[in-house]
């Protein structure tokens, strides 16, 4: 298996998203330790196989380093670093206070900053690789998540300033996400009526599956993308139909 002996370390792991990633990571033969501030309902399991779990609140950097040395202890490398970890509510600007947003940024951007350092020398012991979750958020306008996006849009020119400093040892990269269907899209687009009209918009036709996002992270750590470092992988379907095209009259003749 293509990760057969390495380690990764996936942030957020444990639902969504997240947990499609461990569970890619799984199937290709990694030792997969996820972590977040509550234990899971369930374990995150594939192949017959299950991550382990780790309680962190990674707002802490004393935190993280104790968890990180806990995984190099156990395991005796870290090869990969997904920082998974984020998200926030819809909020408008001026319906929010100061510090409602900057906890937005915190999370989606100084987290994955402060683990990434914390991880460093054992990715530089392994020539390893991070890989940072970005949002199509972070491309274009994004009302009512503006925190969010320009977090989003912070950590991809992270990612590619690390890239830079960090190698030739470690490889870092960014997954550029689009809609993804998980556990709560409900909260964003409705009932199922509501999910498959949203993926109607998607060029592909539907909305990612958090095993998409997973296979793509694989790809990124593994050896097929060894000469891929500072790159943002748009992972969106073909993006978002622009809206004039369904605002344009065409008159065609026959």
């Amino acid at each position: 298996m293509e990760l057969d002996g390495r380690v990764a370390v996936v942030t957020g792991g444990t639902r969504g998203v997240g947990a499609g990633i461990a569970r890619a990571f799984l199937r290709a033969g990694a030792e997969v330790v996820v972590c977040a501030r509550r234990p899971p309902d369930a374990p995150v399991v594939e192949a017959g196989r299950a991550a382990v779990f780790e309680a962190v609140d990674l707002r802490r950097p004393a935190e993280v380093g104790d968890f990180l040395a806990r995984v190099g202890e156990r395991y005796g490398r870290i090869d990969t670093l997904v920082n998974n970890a984020g998200g926030t509510p819809y909020r408008l600007l001026g319906e929010g206070r100061g510090e409602q947003h900057a906890r937005v940024v915190e999370l989606n951007l100084t987290v994955p900053l402060l683990v990434s350092l914390a991880a460093y020398e054992r990715l530089r012991a392994a020539r390893g690789s991070i890989v940072m979750i970005g949002s199509v958020s972070g491309t274009r306008p994004s009302p009512g998540t503006a925190a969010y996006g320009a977090a989003k849009a912070g950590l991809e020119n992270l990612a590619r300033s690390m890239a830079v400093e960090w190698a030739p040892e470690v490889r870092v990269n960014t997954l550029v996400l689009g809609m993804v269907r998980t556990e709560l899209s409900h909260l964003h687009y409705g009932d199922a009526d509501g999910i498959a009209a949203v993926g109607r918009t998607v060029p592909l036709g539907r909305l990612a599956e958090p095993s998409d996002i997973g296979e793509a992270a694989v790809f990124l750590a593994s050896e097929r993308a060894a000469y891929v470092s500072g790159a943002s992988l748009l992972v969106h379907g073909g993006g978002e139909r622009p809206a004039f095209l369904d605002a344009a009259t065409v008159n065609k003749e026959d």
